[in-house]
This record gives structure tokens, sequence and C-alpha cells, in this order.
């Protein structure tokens, strides 16, 4: 059974910073782009991060560019998202998701999500 488990949300103050983490397991974790998005209340959702594979090649979207920072761990089956500097508008919840390919994973068509957890950044 695929599970990806999200932790580490929360409400917080403006500047204040947060690191949500990923579980996953099921499947052949070393083999899979893994990936964070967010949706906020009557919004789409939006690409965040992703990291491939080897975790040697990391992409984020330009307004989270220098603030977030994804990182994973092959050997816990983990992956991890540490967002800084946060402002109101990174309030979402955040979903991890998984995907062999980053291209389909930039199309909302991943093969995992997560359930998704809630962040919420009050001004």
């Amino acid at each position: 059974q695929v599970q990806l488990v999200e932790s580490g949300g929360g409400l917080l103050q403006v500047v204040d910073s947060l690191r949500l983490s990923c579980a996953a397991s099921g499947f052949a974790f070393g083999l899979y782009v893994m990936g964070w998005f967010r949706q906020a209340p009557g919004k789409e959702r939006e690409f965040v991060a992703a990291i491939n594979w080897s975790g040697d090649t990391t992409y984020y979207a330009d307004s989270v560019k220098g603030r977030f920072t994804i990182s994973r761990d092959n050997a816990k089956n983990t992956v991890a998202l540490q967002l800084n500097s946060l402002k109101p508008e990174d309030s979402a919840v955040y979903y991890c998701t998984a995907d062999k390919s980053l291209a389909t994973m930039r199309t909302l068509s991943s093969r995992y999500w997560g359930q998704g957890t809630q962040v919420t950044v009050a001004s």
C-alpha cells in the first residue's frame, strides 16, 4: 500500500521558519522524483519544489526560490521542505507527491499524492 504522509504544518508568524516532512512507503522511493505542491483556498494547486531521485538536482517555483529548500533522504524514504522567510501568501495546504517524471508531476498528474498539511502564516 502506497503512502505519503506529510507532517510539520502549523500556524506561524511572518518571518518564522518551518520544516515539512513527508514519509513515503509502499513504492521504490529512490526511483522517484519527489515534489511539493500547495493549494490555497479558491486557488489551483501549484508547484512549489521538486528533487530528482538522487537528490543532486532541485527545482523551485519562482515565488519560493531562495526561501524554500527541498531535500530527501533515500535511506529513510523521506523528503523535506524547509520554509524560511514565510509570507502570508505562503498559507496553503502543502502536498507531497511522487512520480518518475518531473514533466508529469508539473502537470498535476503525479502517480502518488499525500493528504496534505496545512500551513497558515499570520501577518
